[in-house]
């Protein structure tokens, strides 16, 4: 049916108007844009309306480097919060730190989320050792009842810099105006870094957990024999 479609419309083209008659055509046929859906968490309304990246470069957002964190805090009047899920921060976590998770474990337990939940813990979660999570809905009201007054200076900080990236986006778009990102986060962090640190990890090991967690420890292992 639609080549003979095709046909006929070629064969009705009037003498001069190649082209023109067929774009014509082609866009009164065509579908109405789709309006988005303001729930879809795909859609630009889920968006933040601040790109994190453009905080940082325009300096809205001060980058601070693991290595100047402590002073940061000591001196610079920062508090940090750890926005890291609490099975990491149980790992380690900087001492007197604040602690508001940007993700939290997903427990809905239908088909969906089920299979889902299957899929990460074949691809990632084996290996990395981490839970199938969701945004914590309710981030930036706990963030309000920990740090009420929006004029305080705020080290935001995770394990890897891109969560926390996230969470001073949303923070900004909420009326904190004296943030600081710890860039890279704790994975980019030495000892000497942060020198009151609490729990059994180190906090630059925190994040991996699984099986690419006790490769890791191979890895160390095999350094500290190689270096005897």
């Amino acid at each position: 049916m639609a080549v003979r479609w095709n046909h006929l419309s070629t064969a009705c083209r009037l003498p001069g108007t190649h082209g023109r008659h067929e774009s014509s055509h082609q866009q009164h046929f065509l579908a109405p844009p789709r309006r988005p859906n303001p729930h879809h968490p795909l859609t630009p309304n889920a968006v933040p309306s601040s790109s994190a990246r453009q905080l940082i470069e325009s300096g809205a957002i001060r980058p601070i480097p693991p290595r100047e964190a402590a002073s940061a805090v000591v001196d610079g009047d920062y508090v940090m919060l750890d926005i890291r899920p609490e099975w990491e921060r149980e790992k380690a976590r900087v001492a007197g730190s604040l602690h508001v998770p940007l993700f939290v474990e997903d427990r809905d337990n239908g088909p969906l989320t089920l299979l889902k939940k299957w899929v990460h813990f074949g691809y990632i979660g084996l290996w990395t050792g981490q839970n199938f999570t969701t945004l914590n809905s309710d981030f930036v009201e706990q963030v309000e009842a920990v740090v009420p007054d929006k004029d305080d200076r705020i080290l935001v900080a995770c394990g890897e810099g891109l969560r926390s990236m996230m969470a001073v986006s949303k923070l900004y778009d909420h009326g904190y105006r004296n943030l600081g990102w710890l860039a890279g986060g704790f994975n980019r962090s030495k000892d000497s870094d942060f020198p009151d640190v609490e729990g059994a990890e180190k906090l630059q090991y925190a994040t991996i957990g699984g099986a690419s967690y006790f490769f890791l420890q191979l890895l160390i292992l095999l350094q500290a024999v190689g270096k005897e």
